[in-house]
């Protein structure tokens, strides 16, 4: 693990932490002892233990209750933060959902969802957290989107659309927000090991792998690694870039 000391007690909200990608991002980050900041949605029992989680690996932890598709709720949660904690000065929105499905089957309602959680409730995240931006030093935004969206995919058509607009909104928000000094970039995973990909049957993930230069699938450390390099200073003369972690398979 490549350690950087400017993530130290820095204060990072990462969304979508309670499982995958973006609970191995909170677990790295707190490996590098910052202050990881996390929604959830219902379950306290499981924020409860997230936050120990967290704690246990050497970083502070703090979870806000509210959906990313909540802008009152949002909204509400990270004023009180930012005004009686801590300025937020790293974002990884990471939230999404998926619904694969082929375009003749997928209803509006579907569409919807994928948009508001993967798309607008990124921007939204954002949005709320610009003024506070404004006031903290070193700000860097990581907004997670997907190989799929520079490719497209069958079956994937509204995930693609959203992760895609995620990519535009990300190159706007860090030509706005360049002045201020504050930066923004996107990562695009390919094929990372989750849940999601574990319950494959072992054929479908041969398959898969035969797809992939490298002939494996990621791992959710490596996409976590990158995020912290981006979220450091390491990376101060970096923005509006799209990084692809995905074995070549782009090429």
């Amino acid at each position: 693990m490549v350690h950087y000391t400017d993530l130290k007690d820095k204060v990072i909200l990462v969304t979508g932490a309670g499982r995958g990608i973006g609970k191995s991002i909170a677990l790295e980050l707190a490996a590098q002892g910052a202050h990881v900041v996390f929604n959830y949605r219902g379950d306290e029992s499981k924020a409860i233990e997230l936050k120990e989680e967290i704690e246990k690996a050497g970083g502070k932890a703090t979870g806000l209750k509210f959906d990313v598709t909540d802008y009152e709720a949002m909204t509400k949660a990270l004023d009180e933060f930012t005004k009686n904690v801590a300025p937020i000065s790293g974002l990884v929105n990471n939230a999404g959902i998926s619904k694969d499905t082929l375009l003749l089957r997928l209803k509006p309602d579907e569409i919807s969802q994928i948009l508001d959680t993967n798309l607008k409730g990124s921007m939204m995240v954002t949005q709320a957290l610009a003024r506070n931006f404004l006031k903290a030093e070193n700000v860097s935004i990581v907004n997670m989107s997907s190989i799929v969206g520079l490719m497209g995919n069958a079956s994937q058509a509204a995930y693609a659309a959203s992760k895609a607009g995620l990519i535009g909104f990300s190159k706007s928000v860090a030509k706005e927000l360049a002045s201020r000094n504050v930066r923004c970039n996107v990562i695009c995973p390919g094929f990372i090991q989750t849940d999601m990909t574990d319950a494959l049957n072992d054929k479908a993930k041969e398959e898969y792998n035969k797809s992939i230069p490298l002939g494996r699938m990621g791992k959710a450390e490596e996409v976590a690694g990158l995020t912290c390099f981006l979220l450091s200073r390491a990376s101060n003369y970096i923005t509006g870039e799209v990084i692809k972690i995905d074995g070549g398979l782009y090429i």
